[in-house]
């Protein structure tokens, strides 16, 4: 039988422990939940390094919104994988898009190069490409190794056909790591992906932080 993974989506040092103790396999820390996820401060990204063990990426996105950015942001996002790369993390999180949604294959490797040797996951700015399929064939030529999809849904739970299809297409090229929305309540349904690994934030109220259950219940879901 299959093992699967989860990732939790930590917006604080506090949900990285918490995702920690319950089991969690890995990491992605961010700032500013609202936004979607932003580059976490250093002193953050410092704190949670000394506090878990288990694999730790790092959000490179130097704002909320679109994923078209321009050379000053580029450069910023260059200059903080360079350093954070030193901080004994394990990977990062970014992707960036062309202005017709299309994937930013020149830039997107360069950052892949720059991170080198570490692994790098291509976010939900995939969901926007409008033709996945491409999408996932220009990341993959980019030298990503995970792409973190909803498959084009508000949510991942209704993103199933086409993350399913991406799973199989991926051919063990890529992982593709359904995210967006998941709970305990939906993740059984996921499955039917044949995904590997799984995403969550975890947080089931207005504290921000990760919910220990929930993520026992997710986990103890995916086995």
């Amino acid at each position: 039988m299959k093992r699967n993974f989860l990732e939790i989506a930590c917006f604080n040092a506090e949900s990285a422990v918490v995702a920690q103790a319950a089991g969690a396999d890995r990491v992605e820390l961010c700032d500013d939940f609202a936004a979607g996820g932003i580059t976490p401060g250093i002193l953050e990204i410092e704190k949670v390094r000394k506090e878990i063990e288990i694999p730790l990426f790092i959000m490179i996105r130097p704002r909320g919104g679109d994923f078209v950015y321009t050379d000053k942001e580029f450069e910023q996002m260059k200059q903080e994988i360079s350093f954070i790369k030193r901080m004994k993390v394990d990977g990062f999180v970014f992707g960036m898009l062309n202005e017709n949604g299309t994937i930013d294959k020149q830039r997107n490797m360069e950052l892949v190069r720059l991170a080198d040797p570490l692994s790098c996951t291509f976010h939900r700015a995939f969901d926007l490409a409008p033709d996945p399929f491409k999408a996932m064939e220009d990341v993959i030529a980019c030298g990503f190794r995970t792409i973190l999809t909803s498959g084009k849904a508000a949510v991942a739970n209704e993103g199933i056909a086409l993350l399913a299809c991406l799973v199989q297409d991926a051919k063990n090229r890529i992982t593709v790591m359904p995210g967006g929305g998941i709970r305990s309540a939906t993740i059984t349904a996921l499955k039917n992906t044949n995904a590997v690994f799984y995403h969550s934030s975890a947080i089931t109220d207005k504290s921000g932080i990760a919910d220990q259950k929930e993520i026992k219940l997710l986990k103890e879901k995916l086995r």
